[in-house]
């Protein structure tokens, strides 16, 4: 069984990675390829729940989507990963650890993250009352060489899903 690629879509909360995930899913399935995909909201309801919002907690919770994304490419399923994953390192390790690695900065400025957050959890930690939100008083280091970076606030999720799968194409279109 050859293994998938791992698209890991990485941005603050409120961005798009689960909405693009979903729409990446949707058209891979439809074109009959396996899929898995792997939510940071859900894994940190279930698996994480003993987790907290400290760094070593933030990057434990990437080593255990890596592991998952791991078990899914390696049984033959693209694994689309959805996760804030703040910092920098942790996804490095990911990326060291998962191959082939499609690393996807979902990028969008503040002002549209806090405007179309459906949680209210920006509007809350601007005024104090939602310690260590990443991008307000944690930190989110943008991904230095990401294999895409899809600003949300200036294109269609159905524009972001054909760069992927474009970037997708690609990469099974180069020799072994």
């Amino acid at each position: 069984m050859t293994r998938a690629p791992v698209v890991w879509l990485t941005g603050p909360p409120a961005s798009g990675k689960s909405t693009i995930a979903s729409a990446l899913a949707a058209e891979l399935l439809a074109a009959g390829q396996r899929v898995e995909v792997i939510d940071g909201d859900l894994v940190r309801r279930t698996i994480s729940q003993d987790l907290g919002y400290a760094k070593a907690d933030r990057d434990e919770q990437v080593r255990r989507v890596a592991e998952l994304a791991d078990r899914a490419a390696s049984g033959g399923a693209v694994a689309i990963v959805g996760l804030v994953s703040p910092y920098r390192a942790a996804r490095d390790a990911a990326r060291a650890a998962l191959d082939p690695f499609i690393e996807v900065h979902v990028d969008c400025p503040l002002p549209v993250l806090v405007e179309r957050d459906p949680k209210g959890h920006y509007r809350e930690a601007l005024a104090g009352r939602r310690p260590h939100f990443t991008g307000v008083d944690d930190p989110y280091e943008p991904p230095l060489a990401p294999e895409l970076r899809i600003r949300t606030d200036q294109e269609t999720v159905a524009e972001s899903v054909r760069r992927i799968r474009t970037v997708l194409a690609a990469l099974q279109d180069r020799p072994t």
